[in-house]
């Protein structure tokens, strides 16, 4: 296995005849390390993704039923408050009771 040692720029592996080492200035490891990086992401993902989509069961959510996280309130718990004096029309509804939370 190769490892890479940022301290002294130098990569040691083992070889047929023994311990291999390479230098290389700090920039060119580094883009070395980001390139091999971004393969070893994409191949991993590459694999994974599928997989994870054959296990995915999909779901249609029923739109008749209400949802527990829901936003709306009750006609009951709402207040209607016009915002302008000159056009009456323009109305917004704001709750009137605070969540306990």
């Amino acid at each position: 296995m190769a490892i890479p040692n940022y301290t002294y720029l130098k990569l040691k592996m083992p070889g047929p005849n023994g311990v291999i080492t390479m230098s290389s200035v700090f920039s060119h490891a580094f883009a070395c390390d980001r390139e091999h990086y971004e393969l070893a992401t994409v191949v991993v993902n590459s694999s994974e993704l599928p997989r994870l989509g054959e296990s995915l069961v999909p779901a249609a959510p029923d739109f008749n039923q209400p949802t527990p996280s829901s936003a709306f309130r009750p006609l009951e718990e709402t207040k209607t408050v016009g915002i302008d004096p000159v056009d009456p029309s323009k109305m917004v509804r704001i709750g009137t009771q605070l969540p306990t939370k």
